[in-house]
């Protein structure tokens, strides 16, 4: 377990956008020159260029999607991998595989690695999948007699035994990501490396999955990598976890504590908390601050199942006002979730003081995964006083609300509720 079975030293890949190379044969001969015989930095980068996608690509322009990667993945080990779109998690994935190679930087890997990285990697659609399974094995470096002792087993775990001999291009996704987890997980690499893909398969594949990486783990000693934006299922597959920001190595440690992390203190986020700069002087009670809570530090996200909690700051003027407080939560469609309020809970109205604040706390965050935006009201002697729209936002993230692993479709449902069933 102590054994370091994957090192990545000072690590950074530089993608050039809109064309390739300099553009000119001298630059890129200089540029061949400088990096790939005398080990020194791309000329032609821009120093500090960094993944920010909220800007306008100009033509040559360098992108840095990672940077000054340093870790150490021991045997054994099973890695979470967090982040947002654009983080660099799958270009990391992608330089490990080999299906790309690094701008700076080495990687040192010691064993077989397999690879799931997008829905049909590996794949030759005109072959069937028993020639898919054979040449993949191949690829590994395996022997026929290897994989024809597999065979039963992948085709089992997959589910696609009556289509095994029907070429790969007319399955359909989710059989396409079956087969490739089922190779990927039982030719028996000691580095296995799993993508978001398996998002693309049912929850009860999704399940059945997981607990093949755990068993490949703990049983087998092998390493595994895993990236997903599942909290739940990188919580509960995961024994260690990196996060990922805009191409950096910004946390690693406990995979609770880097999900804890990534939910309490992503750097990246906006609009997650509102505050007003200076107090009005036309009213008589106002709100100076809101945001979420969760295990009362200020957040951005929260995990369905997990405790939320609202905090409203206010300061009035009058201590002799009878004050109520709203919260409206929207969708991402703009339709409204839930409408929660002192009057339906154990408040009714209050008598606010200079300054005070207001918590509504939701023991079990009933949301489906999803960005939601809140809207405040405050209502004084029964009217509304004032209404802020949009006040800030939040995420859901997926997380183990029933306790069973599952969730049903987001598409098909707005929110969780508990339910109790009785088969007699």
């Amino acid at each position: 377990m102590d054994k370091p079975v994957i090192k990545i030293e000072n690590l950074s890949k530089v993608y050039r956008l809109g064309e390739v190379g300099t553009g000119t044969l001298s630059h890129d001969l200089n540029r061949f020159w400088r990096m790939n015989i005398l080990g020194q930095d791309d000329p032609y980068a821009k120093v500090g260029q960094g993944n920010d996608r909220t800007q306008k690509a100009q033509k040559g322009e360098h992108i840095s999607a990672l940077r000054d990667i340093n870790l150490e993945v021991k045997q054994g080990e099973v890695l979470g991998i967090i982040g947002k779109n654009g983080a660099g998690k799958s270009t990391l994935l992608k330089l490990l595989s080999r299906v790309t190679s690094p701008t700076t930087g080495s990687i040192k890997v010691k064993g077989r690695l397999a690879s799931l990285l997008e829905v049909g990697t590996g794949f030759h659609p005109e072959m069937t999948g028993r020639e898919n399974i054979y040449m993949n094995g191949t690829i590994m470096g395996m022997r026929k007699w290897e994989i024809d002792r597999k065979l039963e087993e992948i085709v089992e775990f997959a589910g696609v035994a009556k289509y095994l001999d029907t070429p790969t291009k007319r399955y359909s996704s989710g059989m396409t990501v079956r087969l490739g987890f089922a190779i990927a997980a039982h030719l028996e690499p000691e580095i296995l490396v799993v993508d978001e893909v398996l998002a693309v398969g049912d929850a009860e594949f999704q399940k059945k999955a997981i607990g093949k990486m755990q068993d490949v783990s703990t049983n087998d000693g092998r390493t595994v990598l895993f990236v997903s934006h599942n909290m739940a299922s990188v919580q509960t597959l995961c024994t260690r976890g990196i996060i990922l920001q805009n191409g950096t190595l910004w946390k690693q440690g406990n995979i609770s504590e880097v999900i804890n992390s990534y939910l309490l203190e992503n750097p990246d986020s906006e609009n997650t908390k509102y505050t007003i700069k200076a107090a009005p002087t036309n009213k008589i009670i106002w709100i100076e601050k809101a945001e979420l809570l969760v295990n009362q530090q200020p957040a951005q996200m929260v995990l369905c199942g997990q405790t939320a909690e609202f905090a409203i700051n206010y300061q009035a003027k009058d201590e002799q006002l009878h004050a109520a407080l709203f919260l409206g939560i929207y969708n991402v469609y703009g339709e409204k979730i839930l409408h929660l309020g002192t009057h339906y809970g154990n408040t009714d109205t209050f008598t606010p003081q200079k300054q005070g604040t207001i918590k509504c706390q939701i023991p079990k965050t009933p949301l489906t995964p999803g960005q939601y935006t809140v809207n405040l009201s405050l209502h004084i002697n029964g009217q509304p006083y004032e209404r802020i729209r949009n006040a800030f936002s939040f995420q859901v993230e997926n997380g183990d609300y029933y306790g069973t692993g599952k969730l049903p479709d987001n598409k098909e449902n707005k929110f969780l509720v508990d339910q109790n069933w009785v088969i007699n």
